[in-house]
């Protein structure tokens, strides 16, 4: 009997009917030489009486699933790929580390509530047969006018990281928007940083310092040239509702949100439910994931199952506009990474590559960041602590000093509006001293761990290190003109891509040094020249960095520091993003996305998915149906809503009198108050000349009229209520 880790008992029959239909359908193929053909009831019936001949002893067969899963078998589907090529990765990672719960025995998973949509459901042999198409094997399952119909969608991607390159992959691969009229817009305000390689695999050294959502989109477009996809560098907020207006939201089939924090993500919700446009949520935290649909009006609007989305704060924040103690120790965390893992991993594999044979050198191009490593190479501890020193003043003196040369603390982002407000912290540079406590602490730590990944002695006497430091000289900083810095907003500048550098051709000069480098070393050709340092909060020397980085860096912006103890608590819960999590999220995405493309009704054919691949625990449940209220004697659901086309008599916008008299005439509704938003417009217990004046405004006088507003929602109070909520009113604007 195998042994299936489930929830329930209707799911291990669920799984014990899967585990019959799977040993039925390699019988199946050791009969016919080939696999079940696509929709064939024949086929279906005979890998069912094979089922039931082999699965006597797994108790009750559901022969419902062995049809379903035999008329598909043939197929296979990106998301479901991306799904079990990340569970069985990380059950891969759990052997090869020893952590984290193995899976014991057999794990089944399956997306059948898909079979069950109208569209799918009534499919024959001939709507499934091959077309000699990269999509035949998603043909095989859900058709080929279903495949055309998958061309022609618009969808909305937010955000370009973790998850968002993943969802980009699996979409290129199921040709989402790669027919006519289709399209992808994905939209990401930052830049890729060293800290985005190891986990999102669209991006490439070259890449650093690219805006995230123009790398992303070349890539989907090398991987499939027929999709169509826009990369915008902008932030989804007020203010861009210029570019992601109501026609905009409206025009979508389906908005997919992988953004990095919750006030972006209230509001994508927030538009999404204005404009009535599906919304896919998802995010990861570690080695969880979630994903929640949103689908007018089938479900109940998101509910936050999580407090963050992959893990990570947004790029520009960490870089320009810390504000809290948490982004400052999250910086330390890449700088972290960057600096003492990073550049050592990439001169390994570099010479792991690296022909034998002198002949097959020549012209081989050598990695800016192997060659930086390489000319960067300490001798002894006066140089770490001199490379320590440099950098000290490059990030806490002279970056600050650009940042103001930049954006002064004068400066206004708009007449009368300044740019150091709110969230943004004006930032002062910091000016060293040998003497300072704190300066000399950073110099230790960081030099301590440069020697590390050298392979180099270090030294533990202070007097000794200042005395390096006292007697280092560093060139003055002379601030560069023009450079453009991103701002929060991402709508009017962004950042010049710097350049990553260009390749160096590998000189005989160079390979001599490497050969000399191996010989000190005592290794030989197979010998690893430097030490990659993974971050461990139990490493007294590493959260020595950590709090010494970060403190520095919120003297720079005014916060207050954070003790040794709470910087390892804080830096030890910051929780990375793993590519197995989000490669599993953005398949299930995907899964509610084939929901979207059949425009499927059914509340019972869409999941909620919670996963936890530590325990290879998936959780998946329909969503709940939206709420209901009572008003003026009629139940409404919270999709439920008042709209009027606002064109009044004279073919203009309408007026508040005209306004009125349709909800009278269309409702029989008497309003006693009408608002737009903290406006008010109409109040019937005003005196009958401010009640004049007020009907025979139009419903938009003293707002902008930009080409984005398009629709109005107004709040209303009628004679006589006594309810708490009434239907929202949506007056949409000619």
């Amino acid at each position: 009997m195998p042994k299936i880790p489930v929830r329930s008992s209707a799911e291990l029959q669920h799984s014990r009917s899967l585990h019959a239909a799977f040993r039925a359908l390699h019988a199946f193929r050791e009969e016919r030489g080939r696999l079940p053909q696509p929709r064939d009831p024949a086929d279906a019936e005979r890998v069912l009486e094979l089922a039931r001949s082999l699965g006597v002893q797994l108790g009750p067969l559901d022969e419902d699933v062995v049809r379903a899963f035999a008329s598909v078998s043939a197929g296979d589907l990106c998301p479901v790929a991306s799904f079990i090529g990340a569970l069985a990765a990380q059950e891969a990672l759990k052997a090869i580390t020893r952590k984290l719960l193995p899976l014991d025995q057999w794990f089944y998973f399956d997306a059948l509530e898909c079979l069950a949509m109208e569209g799918a459901a009534g499919l024959t042999q001939e709507d499934c047969e091959p077309r000699g198409s990269r999509y035949d094997g998603q043909i095989a399952v859900f058709g080929a006018n279903f495949q055309e119909e998958l061309g022609r969608q618009k969808f909305f991607v937010v955000g370009a990281g973790a998850i968002g390159c993943e969802l980009l992959k699996n979409f290129a691969m199921m040709g989402l928007a790669a027919g006519p009229g289709g399209d992808i817009t994905v939209t990401d305000m930052d830049t890729v940083a060293d800290s985005n390689l190891h986990r999102q695999f669209l991006f490439r050294a070259a890449d650093v310092s690219k805006p995230k959502a123009e790398v992303a989109a070349a890539a989907v477009r090398r991987m499939n040239p027929a999709v169509k996809v826009t990369a915008h560098q902008n932030q989804v907020g007020p203010g861009t509702e210029q570019l992601y207006g109501d026609d905009f939201f409206q025009q979508l089939d389906g908005v997919v949100s992988a953004v990095d924090t919750l006030e972006a993500r209230a509001y994508l919700e927030t538009r999404c439910i204005r404009s009535r446009t599906p919304l896919l949520d998802s995010g990861t935290e570690g080695a969880r994931g979630d994903v929640l649909p949103m689908v007018p009006p089938l479900t109940k609007p998101l509910q936050s199952a999580m407090g963050s989305t992959d893990g990570t704060f947004p790029l520009c924040t960490l870089r320009y506009y810390p504000h809290a103690i948490e982004h400052t120790l999250q910086w330390a965390r890449d700088e972290f990474e960057g600096l003492f893992q990073l550049p050592a991993e990439s001169v390994n594999q570099f010479l792991e590559e690296l022909p034998e044979e002198p002949a097959q050198r020549e012209g081989l191009e050598v990695p800016e960041r192997v060659w930086r490593s390489l000319q960067e190479r300490p001798r002894d501890w006066g140089d770490c602590v001199r490379w320590a020193r440099r950098h000290w003043q490059s990030h806490y003196h002279d970056a600050i000093a650009q940042l103001l040369h930049t954006f002064p603390p004068t400066h206004e982002s708009s007449p009368g509006v300044p740019f150091w407000s709110g969230d943004r912290c004006c930032p002062h540079p910091l000016t060293f001293d040998p003497s300072n406590d704190a300066h000399v602490a950073y110099i230790e730590a960081a030099a301590r761990l440069w020697a590390q990944t050298y392979k180099l002695p270090t030294c533990s006497n202070r007097a000794a290190t200042q005395d390096i430091l006292r007697s280092t000289v560093l060139p003055p900083f002379v601030p560069q003109d023009g450079l453009r810095i991103p701002t929060t907003e991402g709508t009017d500048t962004v950042e010049a891509a710097a350049d990553p550098g260009q390749p160096m051709e590998l000189t005989q000069d160079l390979a001599q040094d490497l050969a000399r480098w191996r010989q000190e070393l005592g290794g030989g050709t197979e010998a690893r020249l430097m030490e990659p340092i993974h971050f461990e909060k139990d490493d007294d020397a590493h959260m020595d960095f950590i709090m010494a980085a970060s403190n520095l860096r919120a003297e720079n912006y005014g916060i207050p520091p954070a003790d040794w103890l709470t910087s390892k608590r804080i830096a030890g819960r910051i929780v990375p993003a793993i590519v197995t999590t989000t490669a599993a999220v953005a398949g299930l995405v995907c899964l509610e996305v084939y929901k979207l493309v059949w425009r499927c009704q059914v509340l019972s054919c869409y999941r909620i998915s919670t996963l936890f691949l530590s325990e290879c625990l998936l959780l998946r449940v329909e969503p709940e149906q939206p709420p209901t209220y009572w008003y003026r004697g009629k139940e409404w659901s919270y999709w439920d809503r008042l709209e009027v086309r606002a064109v009044g008599a004279d073919g203009q916008e309408m007026t508040v009198r005209e306004l009125l008299d349709w909800l009278q005439r269309e409702h029989g509704w008497t309003v006693s108050k009408l608002l737009r938003g903290t406006t008010m417009l109409y109040d019937a217990e005003d005196d009958a000349e401010t009640q004049a004046r007020q009907r025979a405004q139009k419903l938009s006088d003293g707002m902008e009229r930009g080409g984005a507003l398009r629709q109005l929602e107004l709040q209303y109070l009628c004679k006589g209520d006594t309810e708490e909520e009434c239907p929202p009113l949506l007056c949409i604007l000619p």
